[in-house]
């Protein structure tokens, strides 16, 4: 919350954006000509550049030799070839991006708080790895990201390059889906979970305290969702398609627009409580195609999904 506060009360004193006299200065190296938005959209979330830095050298440990995490906590699972890896949310709560390579795939491994979104992306772009940065900027609520190779920024939510040299482009989304430590662990006895990325420091700390039952999002001024959404329910997005987690909660599964919605089990919610491991149950939802693989998907707040899908299907029934 302390960090809520402190961003707001930045938000409010800085100038619009766009005007920042600091900008060129603090962002030497983004091509400001090249944009696929207006820059007054985007607004400083109060760390500046790499303020919450990634974490770009990961070191994992063997499922049986991680006895830090209580069963309820979210994990990211992502399972491309090797072992199955779990990143704990509670690390992202502090970094917010991991940089990783996988079965020889260059990752980045991202959660916006701000918008409950945990996504996956390959970090290739025609064939060139990138190493992806926390910009300390949002738009419409969500983490802006930047590239180390160019400074492009990225919006996460939906993997687009949207100012720089990469403007326009998109990044693949890869599967990858949270579920419960313990749900992550029986399932993968000889995977591997990420290390703390610093020694004695006190993760498992939630600093957005009753966020996702707050009535309003943060730092968000757009449409809300239609048919009476709350905006900070959870609705899990495929593509252009939303389901609402209260519905997914009533039927457990359902069959539409090619793909299968599971409702598989509970997990704390990362945003309700101080403390990550008491927080409230939510729900765990997995994704997958008529031949059983899974899907690339987000579980994001609505109102984020109005907000970077306008013309999207709202699958409430």
């Amino acid at each position: 919350m302390a960090r809520i506060l402190l961003a707001l009360a930045l938000c409010l004193t800085l100038p619009a954006f766009a005007q920042n006299p600091f900008l060129k200065a603090q962002w030497p190296d983004t091509d400001f000509s090249k944009t696929t938005v207006d820059l007054k959209s985007i607004r400083s979330g109060g760390p500046g550049k790499d303020g919450i830095p990634s974490v770009d050298d990961p070191t994992f440990l063997k499922v049986a030799d991680e006895r830090r995490l209580s069963d309820r906590v979210p994990v990211i699972a992502l399972e491309i070839g090797g072992p199955p890896r779990a990143y704990p949310i509670r690390y992202f709560m502090v970094h917010e991006i991991v940089n990783d390579n996988v079965n020889g795939i260059p990752v980045a491994v991202t959660f916006c708080p701000l918008c409950n979104s945990a996504m996956v992306f390959d970090a290739r772009v025609g064939g060139r790895a990138l190493e992806f940065g926390v910009s300390g900027n949002l738009r419409n609520s969500d983490m802006v990201m930047y590239d180390r190779q160019t400074e492009s920024w990225w919006q996460q939510a939906i993997g687009e390059g949207i100012v720089g040299q990469y403007a326009g482009r998109e990044l693949k989304q890869l599967p990858s889906w949270m579920e419960s430590w313990a749900d992550f662990k029986a399932r993968n006895p000889a995977g591997i979970v990420l290390n703390a990325p610093r020694r004695n420091f006190n993760y498992g700390y939630n600093p957005y305290v009753n966020y996702d039952s707050s009535a309003r999002p943060f730092l968000y001024d757009g449409t809300l969702p239609p048919n009476g959404i709350d905006p900070m329910e959870r609705v899990v997005r495929v593509g252009k398609n939303a389901w609402p987690m209260t519905r997914l909660n009533a039927e457990k599964t359902v069959n539409e627009a090619g793909v299968t919605l599971s409702y598989v089990g509970q997990q704390a919610s990362a945003l309700d409580t101080g403390n990550i491991a008491k927080g409230r149950s939510v729900g765990t939802i997995r994704v997958r195609d008529a031949q059983g693989s899974d899907v690339p998907h987000d579980v994001m707040f609505a109102f984020a999904f109005q907000a970077f899908f306008p013309d999207g299907n709202w699958r409430v029934r």
